[in-house]
């Protein structure tokens, strides 16, 4: 608990108090050569600056880490897409057990993300989100040599645990350490996030392919990348020992020192200190808030046509005429295209009071883009490939407005738990849904039916999630 505390010193929110200046004639205005002032105001200037420099080296690893992380939070999907002809073929696995893998992720990320407030608590979250990098790691190391189905689904369901945790403690952690900044560090991890999705779609068949075609390699290569992220937190979670063992302000109880720390950094006063200590203390009932279940739904819905574009859009295509080289680059395209737009989105949202607009705008793109899948799939593949992109970036979107609708670390925490695990919940037909539509009618004019209809609550939700309000005072209300 200790961490928690110590992190909010870090976030820059709080400043060392001055000393007072001694007023004129009295005994403690030494001359300058006396050293009865002299040591003292030495030792606190010399303290000062190292507690500036330690926040500094501190926010450099944290932003290190939020990168390295975000890098991990889908190759270990994307990967295994690629090469997924070859591993049920090396696995003996049946078309319904690979059918059920599309529909595994959101599971996962629905089951084990709710276990993430509890654990920071417990533990802080960045240890949480270290150890969510080691299960990654550990996860695509064994996934590709255990030589059965039962074992393979086991081994991505650990790293998809460590990718659960991390996906709701990112919002958490850009919080606490950067509360004037959620924007842009939202947007630099959506970024990041982004190319580590289409870096792995891209190049695992051509590593594969270089490391001599065997699917075993190709896959636990991903691993290397979720060692390199543990390396950025070990020093931060050694700092919290440190400042544990030498007590302060560290040495706080969370709740109170998480609850000072986050209502001084969104100016809410004594009545955000009071809600902050609800919620550090699971207090805060997230349920009761019609925000979160708005955004909830809205993270849902994005979730719901993200995993059907990566699951499909390829088939789509290819059924159309376009060739299956040329369809994989369009996956390609619509996934590149939150690279960009998940470091703009987010810094834009955070300038808005409201964020309806931009809901609605993704929205649409993702209509024109459904229509024209249907009108004309391959005249203008490349041109639906482009809107679809900028369609999918409500993800980004989604954890920006998780960051701006609760006033504390602790209810930023539980409202990215509740609306990415209910969320998951909610995506996990959509993907087996689109199948089945497209094995009983036939084509794709039912199954994109269904996609562009699901646009339309999403832009609803995701105008309702973007008011200017709170969970904690909407929790209190009702």
């Amino acid at each position: 608990m200790g961490f928690m505390a110590s992190e909010e010193i870090r976030t820059g929110t709080s400043t060392p108090a001055r000393p007072a200046r001694p007023a004129r004639g009295s005994a403690a205005a030494e001359p300058p050569g006396g050293t009865t002032t002299g040591e003292p105001a030495t030792a606190s200037v010399t303290g000062s600056a190292k507690s500036a420099s330690t926040r500094a080296w501190t926010t450099r690893l944290v932003t290190v880490g939020i990168v390295l992380t975000a890098l991990n939070l889908r190759p270990a999907i994307t990967s295994l897409g690629a090469l997924l002809e070859e591993v049920r073929d090396g696995l003996g696995m049946s078309g319904s057990v690979a059918g059920l893998l599309t529909s595994v992720p959101p599971l996962c990320f629905a089951v084990f993300g709710v276990m993430a407030p509890r654990l920071a608590r417990r533990f802080g979250p960045g240890a949480v989100v270290c150890a969510g990098m080691a299960a990654i790691a550990a996860g695509l190391v064994v996934r590709p040599y255990v030589g059965n189905t039962a074992a393979f689904l086991a081994a991505s369901a650990l790293a998809l645990m460590g990718i659960a945790v991390s996906n709701v403690l990112m919002p958490v952690i850009v919080k606490r350490f950067f509360p004037d900044r959620v924007g842009s560090m939202t947007g630099l991890y959506s970024m990041a996030l982004a190319l580590g999705t289409s870096t792995a779609a891209a190049v695992t068949v051509p590593m594969t392919e270089a490391l001599g075609g065997n699917w075993q390699s190709g896959l636990v290569v991903w691993a290397a990348l979720g060692a390199v992220a543990v390396l950025p937190w070990i020093p931060v979670i050694r700092a919290r020992g440190a400042d544990d063992a030498g007590g302060g302000a560290s040495g706080q109880p969370e709740t109170q020192a998480g609850a000072g720390a986050g209502a001084g950094a969104a100016g809410a006063g004594e009545a955000g200190t009071a809600g902050a200590k609800e919620a550090g203390s699971g207090g805060l009932r997230v349920a009761r808030s019609r925000t979160a279940w708005a955004l909830a739904v809205f993270f849902g819905l994005q979730a719901t046509a993200a995993y059907i574009t990566m699951g499909w859009m390829p088939q789509i295509f290819r059924d159309a005429g376009v060739p299956a080289g040329a369809a994989g680059l369009l996956l390609a395209v619509i996934m590149v295209m939150g690279v960009p737009l998940a470091f703009v989105i987010p810094r834009l949202a955070s300038r808005l009071p409201h964020q309806g607009p931009i809901a609605i705008v993704l929205g649409v793109c993702g209509l024109v883009g459904y229509a024209g899948l249907y009108l004309a799939p391959a005249g203008g593949a490349w041109v639906w490939a482009v809107l679809l992109g900028i369609s999918n970036c409500a993800f980004p979107l989604a954890l920006t407005m998780v960051g701006m609708r609760a006033r504390t670390g602790a209810g930023v925490a539980q409202l990215s738990a509740f609306a990415q695990s209910t969320g998951y919940l909610i995506s996990i037909p959509g993907p087996l849904l689109v199948g089945v539509l497209y094995q009983h009618s036939g084509g794709w004019g039912l199954p994109l039916a269904f996609m562009a209809a699901l646009m339309i609550p999403q832009t609803v939700m995701g105008v309702l999630a973007g008011r200017d309000r709170t969970v904690e005072d909407e929790a209190a209300a009702g």
